[in-house]
């Protein structure tokens, strides 16, 4: 039976719609979310993320503002603007996006974001909240969007082996105290690989489902997953290739062609989980105005 190919462009469409609704609604009784993005410098990479957010926000009826500053601002000024977007309540979210020049600390400004305007999830009190499972955190962006793939495709962890191939502290570590929960799309037995575990190949045989995302072109290959296995590629890697369009195309972590012979579903890249994050962002600027509004429509 051929793979179950899971489409993140499709499952973030129909998300988006949902949100769209909901914006509708909360905005007739009178709530408008909002969301700051404050980028520094002229990263190509992160030009594009920021100018896909605002496309979102606009998308969907959410109030967005972005702020362009210089890669020599200085650190004490992007502390203070974000001092100023903790204290307007026009703005339910702010996002500094990373990665930010040198001279300036991503953790004293990661610390300076008020917690309950953290639309990324990265504070530490939302890290905190989300290893506890309090229902009032925002769960970060990328590793939500794999558990809402999971759930809408029809892939349910409930009771699975997940095996987490990964330890960073944006996909790996949230991902696995996400689908830990005793919570609906959650209540998964979950094993954590990363570039030290020995006999790794014996974990990722076992597994009922698998979540890629070590960062390394093709990896995970069809020999190292049993029949019916669930993969999610949260890898983004660029190789050369002379055949493709300058020069060099998207792979994941996973041998795409190798492991959906033996799948039951996986993600493609691109297509895959890559769509997901910046619609689960949409998301957490919403449940942000929920919250900061006691909205109960």
């Amino acid at each position: 039976m051929a793979a179950q190919i899971i489409s993140g462009n499709e499952v973030a469409k129909s998300i988006r719609a949902e949100l769209k609704d909901e914006v509708s609604r909360m905005k007739a009784g009178g709530i408008t979310p909002g969301l700051v993005v404050i980028i520094v410098g002229e990263d190509a990479a992160s030009q594009v993320y920021v100018r896909k957010k605002g496309e979102a926000c606009q998308e969907l009826g959410i109030n967005s503002e972005t702020i362009r500053l210089p890669a020599d601002t200085k650190e004490a000024e992007l502390l203070a603007l974000i001092d100023k977007y903790n204290a307007d309540e026009k703005f339910d979210g702010i996002l500094v996006q990373l990665p930010l020049p040198k001279h300036i600390s991503e953790e004293k400004v990661l610390l300076r974001i008020d917690p309950g305007k953290d639309v990324d999830g990265f504070h530490p009190v939302n890290v905190g909240k989300m290893v506890i499972g309090a229902a009032d955190c925002y769960l970060p962006c990328t590793p939500h969007g794999v558990q809402e793939l999971l759930m809408r495709s029809g892939n349910d962890p409930k009771g699975k082996h997940v095996v987490v191939l990964g330890r960073s502290n944006i996909v790996g570590k949230p991902i696995t105290n996400i689908l830990l929960q005793k919570a609906p799309g959650a209540d998964a037995t979950v094993t954590i690989c990363h570039s030290r575990t020995k006999d790794l190949k014996e974990f990722t045989l076992r597994a009922d489902i698998i979540v890629a995302a070590m960062g390394v072109p093709n990896f995970l290959k069809g020999d190292m997953v049993k029949d019916g296995v669930v993969i999610m590629d949260v890898g983004v890697n660029r190789i050369s290739d002379p055949t493709a369009k300058g020069g060099c195309r998207l792979v994941g972590d996973v041998d795409f062609e190798s492991v959906k012979e033996k799948a039951k579903a996986i993600t493609p890249v691109p297509g895959g989980v890559g769509p997901m994050t910046i619609t689960m962002l949409m998301k957490n600027t919403v449940k942000a105005a929920k919250i900061h509004h006691d909205w109960k429509g």
